[in-house]
């Protein structure tokens, strides 16, 4: 775990683990809290690390490389992981595949909306290494060790704080590391997705659309690529050529692609009103 802060959600976090975990490593990134004491009562061991930097991947491998087992766990404070996810997880971790799983995460925000879910690399052999300064991934090192990635059914509650300027804050903070990764490296086309994803979520769509098209350049056999430049050029841009032609090429590198045959569809019907 990396934490910051945490001593209140921290104890429930870790109780869901209790029994599992041979060994709980946390690496604090500059608390002024109660958080490195409470973790230390709760049987961790507390590393403090310098963000005078801002390096989540830098601060996750540093909780990696203590770790003497040859499996990792990796949870959030604000997480927790279900009680039938811990024989699951014994179970895969018996079976020593070289596999990094997905666990399914639920998204509760504090404002009451309904939650949302999506899938996280969240247990991994210990080789694996994070990457990335912000919106940091294991996947990349998984597969490039010759592993494969697996969905499981096993879930993790994750509780946020859904205040709309904390949120806004955070994604403009996101975007200017994400520029300093993107000039260090042009080529890394995965931080230019998370870039995109940001514009989106502030609504700054046109810049979103101009991310999108660097990401189509840079991996033009990319199907799903197409896909989201096509769904900005026609939702956002109101261009229905470029979409219609962004569709196409997406359907042709990937031959009875659904979501490209339906927004061409759209596209056709549109037209067939107007």
């Amino acid at each position: 775990m990396i934490v910051k802060n945490e001593e209140r959600d921290l104890p429930g976090c870790l109780d869901t683990v209790r029994g599992l975990a041979s060994e709980v490593i946390v690496v604090d990134t500059g608390s002024n809290d109660g958080t490195r004491l409470v973790a230390a009562e709760l049987g961790a061991q507390v590393i403090a690390f310098d963000f005078g930097r801002v390096d989540f991947g830098a601060a996750r491998n540093c909780a990696i490389a203590q770790a003497s087992g040859a499996w990792i766990l990796v949870l959030d404070a604000d997480e927790r992981l279900e009680p039938a996810g811990v024989a699951k997880i014994e179970a895969l971790v018996a079976g020593e595949q070289n596999a990094g799983y997905f666990l399914e995460r639920h998204n509760h925000a504090s404002d009451g909306a309904e939650p949302t879910v999506d899938y996280v690399v969240r247990l991994f052999p210990k080789q694996a290494r994070y990457r990335g300064r912000v919106h940091e991934t294991v996947d990349a090192s998984i597969l490039g060790a010759g592993g494969r990635l697996v969905q499981t059914d096993i879930r993790i509650q994750h509780n946020f704080v859904a205040d709309r300027e904390t949120r806004r804050r955070k994604n403009h903070w996101y975007i200017e590391i994400l520029k300093e990764e993107i000039a260090a490296d042009p080529s890394d086309s995965s931080r230019l997705d998370f870039l995109a994803a940001e514009y989106h979520q502030l609504e700054r769509f046109d810049e979103a659309t101009a991310v999108v098209e660097q990401i189509v350049k840079l991996r033009p056999r990319d199907a799903r690529a197409h896909l989201f430049l096509g769904t900005y050029h026609l939702l956002y841009q109101h261009d229905a050529k470029r979409a219609r032609g962004d569709f196409e090429r997406a359907l042709k590198l990937r031959p009875g692609y659904p979501e490209a045959r339906s927004f061409l569809e759209r596209i056709d019907e549109q037209e067939r009103l107007n």
